[in-house]
Formats: structure tokens, sequence, C-alpha cells
């Protein structure tokens, strides 16, 4: 057998990542929990099989490229300048505040200044996974609140960017400050950036625009991982900064490309997995014994995130004029550290401004702030109020004035849409005429503003994946509507929302016979299978085109569609309507002509154009305008356009055809002339 170690350690890592996963999210944890524990358990400090550190950490590295071109591919200086008031003296301040933190605790630990200083900024900086998870779930990620967070960690992301960019320079100052290696740095990260931008504003989008026109997603990929790996190690190998800095660079670039979207979409499932190596590296460099043998100091660290950090913002909010529900979002939101405190620390181990064991600190503070973030974030309500209640308190920490509370947590008697693709956007439309409120539930953050922009109440997230569910409402909502198109999703979604509330109405959309069944387990009281009902659509009409009765048509499709969703229903009930469908014509020999405008039993009466007396067949029934008036009324008036349907052996069927002026000597009671269909074909 081949050696072939890279394999294994790949395969071995996903597979404990897997399960570690698996149970974070069991338990109601961020999975990146998961991770982290599962390269504790493969690390060089447990039992069992040991990873090879090095080979993990270098495929860690293209975890890093990635995150970084995901952070640059989804930067907005839009959004950041909607939120200026808050995120930027915020974010500075609060990094300031926490950066001397750190740095005051590892003093008192004995540490060299340098590592109190990658200490102290590697705390000043939130996960923004957990930070978008948190809001997320809370169905605060579209308020103006979250959105103040999310432009706030935009901010220290930036702040991030700049400090890898000058931690080497950090790194040399043995012999005194170097401003001269610090001048040259800046300069060269700033030719650096402005070459980019000079050259790839004006290269990149066009090169992705004509490989878009190849039609050949492989091709449009592989240039995707070109330009994000090649600007990349472009900035390290040549330019000297950063991996970090050179793929947050080529993100940005590659955002003004109208084809941006498309590329966060084929970019994802890299991110993701080089991703999940990146957390799992880091979980082999914790040694474990150090942190039980250190748990005071791991105990104090973590205080300082999750409860120093939010003071210092709560703090902030009373020199500030911010709305208070905003400063309480931020403070929790905040009180965690993640992925870029971990580049962070790398990097200060890479420079040797710390160890291994400062750095398993760190790593231990970031997954005991992570693991309390979410029910950190669950106390934001309870604690507004429990401050409302001191109104001396409440008049400083709310000077900007009371916020209305986001339109979800008010509306009622509405209808939940989740999804709002082609299917949703009808359903909504149609609320909106009837005057119907309704909140919508979509993942997509486009579609999310767009309906913001219009007043829509919305909530942001993917509603089988998270808790955004328990947001919308629906213990006081009239109907639950569920339009992914996805089966496994919808089952999740009405899973959830037959748990929360078992008396709404939940009508969902299958894609398959077998999905129908297993959502109306679940608990949706109508499933809808839109190829079935597109099917029975077309049936209809074509049936009607061949005069067959409108009333038998309905019997028949409604038997079809009792038959596809209700698996009890025997489908020999459906056959027997079909049967008696095809005889209604051909036993009783019904035969139908239209009555043209000119014509002049236009505008009589049944009983005035006397069929009976002057043909001896007998009228059983008008089509008119698609609906059937079977056996119609002596007074009823024949109408230009109408389809009358008589019955009578073939002399009397002739002599009618004669008074419709449909007849011809030879023939007439053929088909074709008299417009008549036996049998309706």
């Amino acid at each position: 057998m081949h050696e072939v170690p890279l394999l294994i350690n790949i395969a071995i890592a996903l597979v404990v990542a897997f399960i570690g996963g698996l149970i974070a999210r069991r338990l109601g944890l961020p999975t990146l929990i998961g991770y982290m524990v599962s390269g504790i358990v493969i690390g060089p400090f447990t039992p069992g099989f040991v990873g090879d550190t090095e080979m993990i950490s270098q495929l860690a590295e293209l975890g890093v490229i990635f995150l970084m071109f995901g952070v640059g591919l989804h930067f907005s200086l839009r959004d950041l300048w909607k939120v200026r008031a808050v995120a930027i003296p915020g974010a500075l301040g609060q990094m300031t505040f926490a950066t001397l933190l750190g740095y005051g605790f590892s003093q008192v630990m004995g540490w060299t200044p340098a590592a109190g200083i990658v200490l102290g900024l590697s705390i000043s900086i939130a996960s923004t996974v957990v930070l978008l998870r948190g809001l997320m779930d809370n169905g605060l990620l579209n308020t103006s609140h979250g959105q103040a967070a999310v432009g706030w960690l935009i901010l220290e992301d930036l702040a991030t960017v700049l400090i890898l960019v000058l931690m080497p320079t950090l790194a040399d100052t043995a012999e005194g400050f170097d401003w001269t290696g610090l001048s040259l740095t800046l300069l060269k990260a700033a030719g650096f950036v402005a070459l980019v931008f000079f050259v790839g504003n004006r290269v990149i989008p066009e090169v992705l625009r004509r490989i878009a026109h190849t039609r050949s997603r492989e091709l449009f990929i592989l240039a995707v991982l070109t330009i994000a790996l090649g600007i990349a190690l472009g900035a390290a190998e040549i330019f000297g900064v950063s991996l970090a800095l050179g793929a947050f660079v080529a993100g940005v670039v590659v955002s003004e490309s109208p084809l941006s979207h498309q590329v966060g979409a084929d970019i994802l499932p890299f991110r993701e997995a080089f991703a999940v190596l990146f957390f799992v590296s880091i979980g082999m460099l914790v040694n474990p014994m150090y942190l039980l043998n250190h748990l005071g100091s791991v105990l104090a660290l973590t205080g300082l995130i999750v409860i120093g950090k939010p003071l210092a913002t709560l703090a902030m909010g009373f020199v500030f004029p911010w709305p208070a529900r905003t400063t309480l979002v931020v403070a929790a939101g905040l009180s965690q550290i993640g992925e870029f405190s971990f580049i962070l620390g790398q990097a200060g181990i890479a420079t040797g401004l710390i160890n291994a064991d400062q750095y398993s600190l760190i790593l231990a503070g970031a997954l005991l702030s992570i693991t309390l973030n979410p029910p950190i974030i669950r106390l934001i309500r309870p604690l507004e109020k429990w401050l409302q209640r001191f109104p001396a308190v409440w008049k400083v920490f709310d000077r900007h004035g009371p916020t209305a509370a986001p339109p979800a947590e008010t509306i009622a008697n509405h209808v939940v849409i989740i999804g709002y693709g082609r299917v949703g956007h009808h359903i909504a439309d149609l609320l909106d005429l009837l005057k119907i409120p309704y909140l919508v539930v979509e993942e997509n953050a486009e579609r999310v503003e767009a309906l913001g922009q219009r007043g829509v109440p919305t909530l942001y997230g993917d509603a089988a994946n998270s808790e955004v569910i328990g947001h919308a409402g629906l213990a006081r909502a009239r109907a639950l509507v569920v339009t992914v198109p996805e089966e496994a999703a919808s089952e999740l979604i009405v899973a959830a929302a037959r748990d929360t509330a078992p008396n709404l109405p939940i009508i969902a959309r299958a894609m398959t016979e077998e999905g129908v069944t297993r959502l109306s387990q679940l608990g949706a009281r109508h499933v809808i299978h839109p190829e079935l009902e597109g099917g029975l659509e077309i049936v209809r009409h074509t049936l009607l085109q061949l005069d067959f009765p409108l009333e038998e048509i309905s019997r028949y499709t409604d038997a079809v569609r009792q038959d596809h969703y209700d698996a009890h229903v025997n489908t020999e009930e459906e056959h027997r309507l079909l049967r008696d469908l095809l005889s209604a014509s051909q036993t009783i020999g019904i035969t139908w002509f239209r009555i043209p405008p000119d014509n002049a039993l236009a505008g009589q009466t049944l009983a005035s154009a006397n069929l009976r007396a002057r043909t001896g067949a007998s009228v059983v029934g008008i089509l008119r305008d698609r609906q059937l008036i079977a056996n119609p009324k002596s007074m009823t008036v024949f109408a230009p356009g109408d389809r009358v349907g008589l019955i009578g052996d073939r002399e009397q069927i002739k002599a009618a055809a004669r008074l419709f002026g449909t007849v011809e000597e030879e023939g007439a009671g053929q088909e074709g002339p008299q417009d008549k269909s036996r049998a309706g074909f």
C-alpha cells in the first residue's frame, strides 16, 4: 500500500471535525467549538492518533486565505458609512480599552511587553462567524442594531489587517523600535494595495466576465482560486506583507465585479472545508494539561472577554448618544473572540512574540467565550427591561430616544412566508392586495435589503439551520407558508414550526411525492406539489378545449389530487372517475354546437327558441365562459359564443345543426362543420 500521509491527515482531521461539529450543534453550540476540540483530540498533547501538526498547519494557511478573501468579498464601505456614528468611535475605543486590559493582565502574569500587546490585540477582536450566527439566530441581523454591530466588526477586521502588516516590525524591537522598518513595511503594503487596486480593478472583472462567457464552470472556479491564491502569495513573496492582507485585497477587488455573487457561491465550499482544517489546526496547538494547571488564568482571561469587553461597550453607551438597544446588542455580540484572534496568535508565534503555552491561553479564552456567547445574547431583552426599572439611569443610557421594536416583535395575525423566491414573491404580492400583514424569512441578503426598503417586516437567516424561525411570531400568526425548494430544508422548518406553534396552519411546498408524505407526517396541513399541480392545470385546459363538462373535469382532478396527497386513498377512485368522465359524453351522446354571433338563436330564451319542438333534440347543458349551466331553465337566454349540448338521434341532431347554421346535407352527423364533439374528442 502506498504511503499517503497527506490524505490520511486530511481524512482523519475532517472525520473528527465532523463528529465534533455534530456534537457541538446538538448541544446548541457553534460548530467551530467542535472543530477546535477535535483538534485537541488528534493533537500531540492527547493520547491516540497524533496528526501531523506541520502538514495540517500548512493546509490551514489555505483556510486563512479563503477566510480573508471572503471578508474582502463582502466588505462594504457603504455599510460601514451607514453606521459610522456607532462603529467608528465604538470599535476604536473598545479595541484600545481591550488591548490595555489584556496588556495589564499579561503583566500580572509576568509576560513580556510584546507578548502582552499580542494578547491585548487578540482579545480586542471578535469573531465574525460567531457574531453573524448569534445575530441571525436571534432575529437581529437585519435590524439597525445588528447592522451597527456588523459595521463595528468591519472596522475591527480592517484594524486586524493593519496589525498583521505591522506584526513583523513589532517583533524586531530588541535593539529599539525600528522606525525605518515600520515605514518600509507600510510603504510596501501601500504599494501592494495601490498596484492591485489600480491594475486589478481594470483587469480582474474583465477576466472573470470573459471566462464566464466560456460557459465552463470549472474554468470560472479555477480562475477564482487562481486570483485568490495568486494575489495572496504574491503579496507575501514579492511585497513581504502577510498572506491575509493579500487575500483580503483580492476579495475587495473581486467584489467590484458584477459576478462577485457567483464568485462567493463558488468559493464557499473551499472556504468552509479549509476553514475547518484551520480550526482543527488551532485545536492541535492546545495543551489541555497546561490549561488545567492554569485554570485560574483561563477563567480570569475569559472574564476579561465576556465581562470586561461588554462593560467597556456599555460605558461608551453612557458617553455617546447611541440607542440603548444598539449598545446592548453590540456589547453582547462582541463578548467573544475567534478566528481573527487565532490568526493574530499564529502570527505572534511565527514572529516569536508569544510561545505555545501563551497561545493555548488565548485559545482557551476563545473556546469558553464562544460557548458563553449564545446565552449572553439571549440576555439582551431581560437586561433592557431591568435597566428600564431605573429611570434616571435609563434616561442617560438611552439619550438617543426610544427606538421602535422590530416589526417581528410586534406583528400579529400575520402570514409567515419562508423564502422570497418566485413562489414567495407571488404570495406576498397577493397578501399586499388583500391588505393582510405578513413577515418574510429570507437568507438572501439582497432580497432582505430590498424588502426592508419597501417596509416589509423581514428576518434575515436560514430558517432550516438557525433559530431565526423562533423570532417570526408563529404563536401569533394566522398561517405559515414554506416555499423553499429544498425538501430537506422544508422538513426541518415544518418540524420546528409545529413544535413552536402546534395549531398553526402550515402550507408547504414539496418537490416529490415522497416529500408530500413526509411533510404531512411532520405536521404540514396542506402540501403542494408544483409539478403535479402544473400537470393537472394542463389536463384541465386540454379537456375544456375538447368540450368536456367542467364539473366532470373538476371531479377527476380533485380525485387525482386526493390520491397523490393522501397515501391512504386507493387509486381505483381516480380511475373510476376517469371512466365516468369519458362515458359522460360517450353513453349519453351529447353533441355540442357553438352559437355564432349572427345566429338567430342569439338573444332568444330557451322557451322562445323551442328547440325540442323544432328538432326533437333536448338541451341538457350550456357551456358559457368555461362554466357549465346544467339543465338550463326555460328563461335562460342564449348568448353568442355559447356551446349548447343536445341529446337526440342522428336525424334530430342534423335538424338542430341546421338551426345553428353548421349543417351539410352529407356528413352532418360527422365531426367538423357542426362543431360537435361526441365523447369529447
